[in-house]
């Protein structure tokens, strides 16, 4: 980051059991975490595989009206993101949530944070033949995850194969055509957490946009934990989580709004 105090980018994703209109929830959960970023924002629905998308430059608000939000219809998984650039320029090509198709299906991702490898895995990906629609560093995330889930036994899988490559901050906010998967950095740099209302899970950067769509904060997810909603309920893998914390300060004193919970 620069010398100057910015925002960071918020994610936000919400799973739910039966259809139900994810994207009013992901709205007001991304208007709850604007001060994380007012450059652009994005919604995914996932209505049972079959994903809608809008992005727009500008404030949630700018970008999404009833009639946008209403044309999603109904749908069982939502991702959202504020974006603030730290990686990428600014423009609509850069929004997310990215939403790449590959052999195995379809994956939605919305990513807050920096990598510090950045340019040695995209020079690994080029190597193979990849083709670049963004500079952000989350669309070599996306990347790393369909080229791993090509081999591996699911998506999870695919996706701590992946983890394992990438070095940074970061909080992910992954959508599968059944999934909705939560994931943090090893370290703890970037905050996530986990929320319930009535028979449905939420997974975002701050408990305040749990709050605004009266949810219940359940906990924090915790360092190097992957967690992964599905009709069956949460599972959780801890296989990178460490003893070594490095919680980045600025997301306490600068980015947190006041009523939000941080790592308690």
């Amino acid at each position: 980051m620069s010398g100057n105090i910015h925002e960071e980018c918020g994610v936000f994703g919400i799973y739910c059991n039966t259809p139900s209109d994810v994207a009013h929830s992901a709205y007001f959960g991304l208007y709850a975490l604007q001060h994380r970023g007012q450059e652009s924002c994005g919604i995914v629905v996932n209505d049972r595989g079959v994903f809608k998308t809008h992005k727009g430059l500008g404030l949630v608000n700018e970008v999404f009206n009833e009639r946008v939000l209403s044309e999603f219809g109904q749908g069982r998984i939502a991702v959202g993101h504020v974006r603030y650039s730290t990686t990428g320029a600014a423009n609509i090509n850069n929004a997310q949530p990215l939403v790449l198709n590959y052999i195995k299906g379809t994956l939605a991702l919305a990513h807050n944070g920096n990598l510090v490898n950045t340019a040695e895995l995209r020079s690994e990906l080029e190597r193979t033949g990849a083709i670049f629609h963004t500079t952000t560093d989350s669309e070599l995330i996306a990347y790393f995850i369909a080229r791993e889930r090509v081999n591996a036994h699911n998506v999870e899988e695919a996706i701590l194969h992946t983890a394992k490559k990438i070095r940074g901050a970061y909080g992910l906010v992954i959508a599968s055509p059944r999934k909705l998967i939560g994931v943090r950095d090893p370290l703890g740099l970037k905050p996530l957490c986990l929320g319930k209302r009535d028979g449905s899970y939420m997974i975002a950067s701050e408990s305040c946009a749990l709050s605004a769509i009266g949810a219940e904060f359940i906990r924090d997810i915790r360092p190097g934990e992957i967690v992964t909603i599905t009709k069956d309920g949460i599972t959780s893998n801890c296989q990178l989580c460490q003893e070594k914390r490095a919680h980045c300060i600025f997301e306490y004193i600068y980015f947190a709004r006041l009523d939000s919970t941080i790592d308690g």
